[in-house]
């Protein structure tokens, strides 16, 4: 594996890691949107890691040489998460309460959405040090006499 490979697979970490801080900020900033475009409250985004699968030519090169280190990046995809109900509060002077009284509330927690941001923003952090730890890498191998 060479230092571009490592160079990718932190790029592709951090953006993942920015993607996931979007994420979260949509979450905060909505945590009180009783309606949306499709009707409902707002749901709850999360996101859905996976590894980068590598390319057809990628595998092959791999295959030749054959080498184990099938080593690629993250991607992500953002997905609602229902597994937690809504929360149902009776406030009839609402304007998006039901015929009962109750008012649907988004299924986001403030403190869960808190302790995600510190914990993604660590990886955030833990990733740039890979990136510039690897670029001083390549710095020092050309300063090699």
């Amino acid at each position: 594996m060479g230092l571009s490979n490592a160079f990718d697979i932190s790029v592709s970490a951090i953006k993942t890691e920015r993607l996931h801080m979007e994420v979260i900020a949509s979450n905060i900033a909505n945590m009180n949107s009783t309606k949306t475009v499709n009707g409902g409250p707002y749901v709850r985004k999360t996101l859905m890691y996976s590894e980068t699968p590598l390319s057809f030519s990628e595998t092959l090169d791999r295959a030749q040489e054959r080498r184990n280190n099938n080593l690629g990046g993250v991607q992500a995809s953002v997905i609602e998460d229902r597994s937690t109900n809504m929360q149902k509060v009776y406030n009839p002077g609402h304007p998006h309460a039901d015929e009962g009284g109750y008012v649907t509330l988004p299924n986001v927690s403030l403190p869960t959405e808190m302790a995600d941001m510190v914990y993604t923003s660590k990886l955030y952090e833990a990733n740039i040090a890979v990136l510039n730890t690897t670029k001083k890498m390549g710095q020092d191998t050309l300063q090699i006499q």
